[in-house]
């Protein structure tokens, strides 16, 4: 749909009341505007996931009920909600998903639109790539007449969804080079580290996603902990920890994992 019609949309359900869809979703990193610059947000979100862009920035000056902060995702991104908890605003999503509307409602004061970060809620799709800048985010602030205050970007980055552990298991005795193995993004390359941040092993993941690599150097005896962070595209993600407890046995004869 092209972005008049979008907007067209968008100023329908506004006109019929707020409609505010929440997202369940993975944690996203992002930040809000800094005061005093233009319009900005920016987020982080793997693929076929959803997180939330904070959207600030304004500086200029005050604007009254009826004023409204809108947000364009890039094409194939979807806005799914509009989740801020504040008295005095509205909050809409256009029919297609394509856009989302904060208006002004109440009598705000000075600071309306000053000093807060607004929340817009984002679905990135499954195939997108990982350390992607999905482009086309736009941001305005319109006062009651519907000429554009203020206007900026927010950036979105495809991230990359984060790589699992599955073997060793945790709380069974292993040898001194025991298999490492588990899944992550397919292309992405595999570090495993132990507890002092040391390099254990590394390998790429296939393009099934799975991994596996052997120590190098021979794990110390006794508890330990084994962390695994995949990299691609400039963007990476770390797996949950597990604690494992190494018993000194040699693993010679074991066969070898892929690199």
């Amino acid at each position: 749909m092209s972005r008049s019609r979008k907007s067209v949309a968008l100023v329908g359900i506004a006109l019929a009341g707020a409609i505010a869809v929440l997202c369940g979703s993975s944690p996203a990193v992002a930040y809000a505007g800094e005061p005093g610059r233009e319009l900005w947000g920016a987020v982080t979100i793997g693929p076929g996931r959803a997180g939330v862009v904070e959207v600030a920035g304004y500086a200029g000056p005050p604007l009254g009920a009826g004023s409204a902060l809108t947000l364009t995702a890039p094409d194939g991104v979807a806005v799914t909600g509009v989740p801020l908890d504040a008295a005095g605003y509205r909050g809409a999503l256009a029919r297609d998903r394509g856009s989302g509307m904060y208006t002004l409602t109440g009598s705000a004061g000075a600071e309306a639109w000053r000093g807060r970060a607004f929340p817009f809620v984002l679905a990135v799709p499954a195939y997108a790539v990982p350390g992607t800048r999905l482009r086309g985010c736009a941001l305005w602030l319109t006062d009651v007449s519907g000429m554009v205050r203020q206007r900026g970007a927010c950036a979105v980055i495809v991230g990359l969804p984060e790589p699992k552990l599955t073997r060793p298991e945790s709380g069974v005795p292993l040898p001194d080079r025991p298999e490492i193995s588990g899944t992550a993004y397919p292309g992405s390359q595999v570090t495993v580290r132990d507890a002092a941040e040391n390099k254990v092993c590394a390998t790429t993941a296939g393009t099934d996603g799975t991994w596996s690599c052997l120590p190098g150097p021979a794990l110390a005896a006794g508890a330990g902990r084994l962390q695994a962070t995949a990299s691609l595209n400039g963007v990476s993600a770390a797996s949950e920890q597990i604690q494992i407890m190494v018993g000194g046995t040699s693993s010679k004869g074991l066969s070898k994992a892929g690199r």
